[in-house]
């Protein structure tokens, strides 16, 4: 991923090497992948909404709605990223590098 979060390992043979460092668990993938898909769904929601010129205070109701949850798998993702990520890295003697990571990681989410 270009966020710097490898959270989403493509799991298929094709897919390209993790250059993350490690790998974190299915389960946390699982539900990381499976917040973004109802977010998707909910797109795909709310784009019918607008094809079909719902009134746009309602559009704003699901679009706030979307942040909400974008917020929250940000917050998952900070979250396994300090449980993990950052637990390794203590470990490994690597926390500097892994503390500026997560420092421009945060820069362009906070933008």
């Amino acid at each position: 991923m270009s966020s710097g979060y490898d959270l989403a390992v493509d799991r298929r043979p094709s897919a390209p090497p993790n250059t993350h460092g490690h790998v974190h668990s299915e389960e946390s993938i699982r539900r990381i992948v499976n917040r973004l898909s109802r977010i998707e769904g909910h797109i795909r929601g709310i784009k019918t909404m607008v094809q079909e010129e719902r009134p746009c205070p309602d559009v704003l109701v699901q679009v706030a709605a979307i942040k909400g949850a974008l917020d929250r798998v940000a917050r998952a993702i900070l979250d396994e990223h300090l449980s993990e990520c950052i637990k390794r890295a203590v470990t490994d003697g690597d926390i500097e590098v892994e503390i500026e990571a997560l420092k421009a990681a945060l820069d362009r989410f906070l933008r």
